[in-house]
């Protein structure tokens, strides 16, 4: 996020009028209760979200380079467990909960309905404040240390971490060469988890 800010990058909202947002924020101090709360709701949840709650916080890299005709096109990274970012009248956990009961009245109606998404961040069209697919998120329950995360396809959570860090936090290439060389910049030193 420093390396971005440094390079002239505007952290912003997927609309039309672009409110400039804090890209961290880190775990306030409900997230531990949040986190009990989630294990409580589906019984079973990854290790790796519930750290990624309790250590990492909040994380929105939608935004504008200055150098590039499209950032949000590249998928920036988004992994929003807390919902520090949305007011206190929108509960994250309502929505959660909300989301959940639907699951459950389809999969009432049709047993070979897919597993559960907890959703966690907007697909990459909607980053790009373009109608897009359904959201990012986990597939629960899921009592596995490093959990599915659903996206394009699913593959582990460090994993997809890893790759999206490996390409600077944006891992769908534009075809921009300025963009390259930006993601170039913003990788140089990084270690996989």
């Amino acid at each position: 996020m420093e390396r971005l800010s440094n390079d002239g990058y505007r952290f912003h909202t997927n609309d039309d009028e672009q409110t400039p947002v804090r890209p961290h924020t880190p775990p306030t101090a409900a997230a531990a209760d949040h986190a009990d709360w989630l294990e409580q709701q589906f019984r079973s949840v990854p290790m790796t979200l519930l750290s990624w709650i309790r250590i990492v916080g909040d994380v929105w890299l939608v935004g504008t380079h200055p150098a590039w005709s499209s950032s949000a096109g590249a998928d920036p990274l988004v992994i929003e467990l807390e919902g520090t970012r949305y007011p206190a009248e929108q509960s994250l956990r309502d929505y959660i909960d909300d989301e959940w009961t639907d699951w459950n009245e389809r999969q009432a109606d049709d047993p070979e309905n897919s597993v559960f998404v907890l959703p966690v961040a907007p697909d990459r069209f909607h980053k790009d404040n373009t109608s897009g697919g359904d959201p990012y998120g986990f597939v629960l329950p899921d009592g596995c240390v490093d959990g599915l995360f659903s996206w394009e396809t699913t593959m582990p959570f460090v994993s997809y971490l890893n790759w999206v860090f490996s390409e600077g936090g944006f891992p769908w290439p534009s075809g921009d060469d300025n963009q390259w060389q930006v993601r170039h910049r913003l990788v140089e030193g990084l270690l996989p988890l």
